[in-house]
């Protein structure tokens, strides 16, 4: 089931962005993901419009939309390629009529997913915090 972030859900979150972030970006340091836990508490998570996929009581996955952004997509690594990713796309589709995302280029099969979802690649840019090349993609 799909709905709307609660407090309570935090740590749950932080755990499955930091897990997931580690997995999907082995090109940049664990100690960059890990050094991005308060920001991700008190700054990012707060200030977005965020979802969570809960099933049984556990949080499997979230989105948070920040705009017309999706900000952060994760899913458990130990539940991922079970759909949860793409009922999360869907949600957010329905929430908002435009949506944009970075991913990193290097991050092959995200980018596969999000063309699998409709999303085109706008332009490669260069990802500030971490200087590693990225796509912005768009929907529709």
């Amino acid at each position: 089931m799909i709905r709307a972030f609660q407090q309570a859900d935090m740590d749950q979150v932080i755990a499955i962005w930091l897990d997931a972030s580690i997995q999907a970006h082995d090109f940049i340091a664990r100690t960059f993901w890990e050094s991005k836990i308060n920001d991700m508490r008190e700054i990012y998570i707060p200030s977005a419009e965020t979802y969570v996929y809960e099933e049984n009581g556990t949080i499997k996955g979230f989105v948070a939309l920040y705009e017309n952004t999706i900000a952060s997509i994760f899913v458990s690594p130990d539940h991922q390629r079970l759909g949860i990713g793409k009922q999360l796309i869907a949600k957010s589709k329905d929430v908002r009529s435009q949506l944009s995302l970075s991913v990193y280029k290097q991050n092959h099969s995200s980018i596969v997913f999000y063309k699998e979802c409709g999303f085109k690649i706008i332009r490669e840019q260069v990802d500030t915090h971490t200087g590693a090349p990225e796509f912005l993609m768009s929907f529709p």
